[in-house]
């Protein structure tokens, strides 16, 4: 049984093979580490930033490109693959660098969807409509925006330095509908608060806010501490305590049933680059967390939209031979 709409599923559907995402790092920065909104970061973000680093390396997009390409090429023989502009905010700074980065884009062998993480306060029309421009002259099938959102309760925004509301959020998800750029929403189970910590009634009211928007996707992540950051001064001190892997499954299960059985799921939780993990422990195991969420699922007789639209059981949509 298929109990979640899942990524792979949804690229199956729209290009019968599957898709590849490709992590390039193009350089970009954020306005919350450069001094613009704040130095610090959000509370749990490594400074290095998320990716691969390539850059540092001194690797050109399209060396970055090639590098990752060969592997997928020649270990799976994977011939479509998604571009995913992933370290730091790829639509912050200037437009003439955004476009100056999706120029060089162009001829990439087997590119057929952009990806772009960035922040919903870093797009402007100006951004949005040349990203629609460049869909059309790179021949892309799609053009993804990776938002973090984290949370909709703007007190624990503020609280974790986010540096935007929930309703910037809102705004930059219908600009970017408008113009048939699709939005993936980034959630995070276990985010600090003043007094402690957001449960599960905080993690569904974001989910409700998610199914209420023209979001296409969703990356669920479970909060864990990274060396370096805020948080991990929050957590030594004893004023932070992360979600134990139950807790984490009960929350995900909730937010799951209550989850638009139509929003394609990109992630169900978040895994630490090496080196970066400070707690808990068991964010560590991919895998094991991986075949610990189906075995939940399983138990439980979870599914997506379980409580929001798909009472009688799993939408046929979830399976990947669906036709329709």
């Amino acid at each position: 049984m298929h109990r979640t709409f899942a990524l792979s599923t949804y690229m199956r559907h729209h290009f019968g093979q599957r898709v590849q995402k490709i992590p390039l790092d193009a350089g970009f920065s954020c306005p919350n580490r450069d001094g613009t909104l704040s130095k610090l970061g959000c509370v749990f973000c490594n400074p290095l930033g998320s990716g691969s680093g390539m850059r540092e390396r001194g690797l050109s997009l399209a060396e970055q490109w090639a590098f990752w390409r060969d592997i997928h090429l020649g270990t799976h023989g994977i011939e479509r693959y998604t571009a995913y502009l992933q370290s730091y905010s790829n639509t912050y700074g200037p437009v003439e660098k955004l476009a100056e980065t999706l120029t060089a884009l162009d001829g990439l062998p087997g590119l057929t969807t952009l990806a772009l993480g960035t922040r919903p306060d870093c797009l402007d029309a100006e951004k949005l409509d040349l990203l629609v421009e460049q869909k059309k002259a790179l021949g892309l099938a799609e053009v993804v925006l990776e938002l973090g959102l984290q949370s909709s309760n703007d007190a624990t925004l503020t609280h974790i330095n986010r540096g935007h509301d929930a309703a910037t959020f809102a705004e930059a998800v219908h600009a970017a509908a408008e113009r048939g750029l699709l939005v993936v929403a980034h959630v995070m189970a276990g985010l600090p608060t003043q007094n402690g910590r957001e449960g599960v009634d905080e993690l569904l009211d974001t989910v409700r806010y998610v199914n209420a928007l023209p979001v296409h996707g969703i990356k669920f992540h479970n909060l864990y501490v990274c060396r370096g950051t805020v948080l991990a001064r929050w957590f030594k001190a004893g004023t932070y305590v992360p979600m134990t892997r139950d807790e984490f499954l009960d929350a995900l299960s909730e937010a799951i049933q209550c989850l638009d059985p139509k929003i394609v799921i990109h992630r169900l939780n978040g895994n630490p680059q090496k080196g970066e993990l400070l707690a808990p422990d068991w964010a560590a195991n991919m895998r094991g967390m991986h075949n610990a969420i189906r075995a939940h699922f399983k138990e439980h007789d979870i599914w997506q939209g379980k409580k929001n639209g798909a009472e009688s059981g799993p939408p046929e949509w979830f399976s990947p031979s669906f036709e329709g």
